[in-house]
C-alpha cells in the first residue's frame, strides 16, 4: 500500500504546483503541456481522486508511515 500512498502524494503535489502556477503566474502547466485534451482531463481527475483518496485513507496512511516504537497500542 505505500506504493499507492507515494503515487497519490506525488498526484496532489503536481496538482499543487499547478495550481500555485495559476494563481500567481495565471499559467496552466497541465493544459500548457497537454492542451485541451482528454490527457489533461485525465490528469486533473487523477489528482482529484488522490485528494479524496487521501482524505478517506488519511489515518491508515499515518499507521502505515508511523514507526513501530511510536505506535501505541
Amino acid at each position: 500500500m505505500k506504493k499507492i500512498d507515494v503515487i497519490m502524494a506525488g498526484l496532489l503535489i503536481i496538482g499543487g504546483l499547478n495550481w500555485g502556477l495559476v494563481g500567481s503566474l495565471n499559467i496552466d502547466l497541465v493544459a500548457t503541456l497537454f492542451g485541451s485534451t482528454i490527457v489533461s482531463s485525465a490528469v486533473y481527475v487523477l489528482v482529484g481522486a488522490s485528494a479524496i483518496y487521501q482524505i478517506l485513507q488519511w489515518r491508515s496512511i499515518h499507521r502505515r508511515w508511523m514507526p513501530v516504537s511510536n505506535q501505541t497500542s
